[in-house]
């Protein structure tokens, strides 16, 4: 086995377990509120699923790769290749959806009441799950030829014109469905990413211009930093590690769609980063429900505040 081999399959066992550890700490964080008596808010239901979606991207690519780089190469048959791929695309595209849903429902929440955006927040509830459901069908419908087109390793020696992606091969279905197909995907990427910059954008803006209406407030109250300079650095900070994780895999994934060949080290390299924000998501969103283990603890001696605890933004 090549030390470059080993160094990859060692990346990718760290970062696939890191990232389920994260992304279950933060299931766990919701299964503990949820026997407390916390209410949930409209926008835990989407990190619940962006937590799902960031599971199985780890799961469907990561193990696969681990494998794969420490030497084994016939371990997924056709059907599992099939599954394996359809199923870590879909939950790529979930987990880019459901970061643009919470962006643009935060930033519907924390809108002004004299704005437009006001009279969206009572409805929220009742958005957000169909908001959902409809963006796991588009995903489920869009990456459909996926699994048409995929086999395994032996199954790909019998075809002409086979790309083959380390221990699976895909049929090059033509150059102009591949090219369409690609457009498509990038289009369906790149929209979920503009409209995650513009509701963060927007939520920034909102709070940058609070704090100037406050500021004098909080100058007198404390010398710390306020509430709105925490959220606009939590915002930017998500953002722009989702921003950069992801433009670099639409572009990645752009390029290897419409290439006749497939270079290892590209594939590696989009496979790294379309799991780096799944990974490391969680950890930028624990700090946001770090009131469920004060809540804990406050239940566990029986204290009378707990209905006192407040979440973060």
């Amino acid at each position: 086995m090549a030390s470059r081999d080993m160094v990859m399959g060692i990346f990718f066992l760290f970062q696939t377990a890191l990232g389920v550890l994260g992304n279950s700490a933060l299931l766990f964080c919701f299964i503990i509120s949820h026997f407390i008596g916390i209410k949930a808010k409209p926008t835990d239901l989407i990190v619940k699923h962006l937590t799902c979606s960031s599971i199985m991207v780890l799961l469907c690519k990561g193990i696969p790769h681990t494998m794969s780089a420490f030497g084994q190469t016939y371990f997924l048959d056709d059907f599992t290749c099939r599954l394996v791929f359809y199923f870590h695309r879909v939950g790529r595209g979930v987990s880019l959806g459901s970061t643009s849903l919470l962006s643009i429902f935060q930033f519907i929440t924390i809108s002004p009441g004299n704005s437009k955006w006001a009279q969206l927040k009572v409805r929220i509830p009742r958005i957000v799950g169909p908001s959902l459901g409809l963006c796991w069908l588009i995903q489920l419908l869009i990456y459909v030829l996926i699994p048409i087109y995929m086999t395994d390793i032996w199954g790909g020696r019998n075809v002409t014109g086979v790309k083959e992606f380390e221990y699976c091969s895909v049929v090059n279905p033509g150059r102009v469905i591949s090219i369409l197909h690609a457009m498509l995907l990038a289009f369906n990427d790149v929209m979920f990413l503009g409209l995650t910059m513009w509701a963060s954008g927007s939520m920034v803006f909102i709070l940058i211009k609070h704090k100037q209406r406050v500021n004098h407030i909080h100058r007198s109250l404390s010398p710390r930093s306020s509430i709105e300079t925490r959220a606009t650095q939590s915002i930017l900070t998500l953002v722009s590690t989702f921003v950069v994780f992801y433009v670099t895999s639409v572009v990645l994934t752009f390029y290897l769609s419409v290439i006749d060949v497939t270079f290892r080290w590209l594939s590696n390299a989009n496979l790294a980063m379309s799991a780096c924000f799944p990974a490391f998501c969680p950890f930028l969103l624990l700090r946001h429900y770090i009131s469920v283990f004060r809540l804990c603890c406050a239940y566990s001696y029986q204290t009378t505040h707990c209905a006192c605890v407040v979440r973060e933004l």
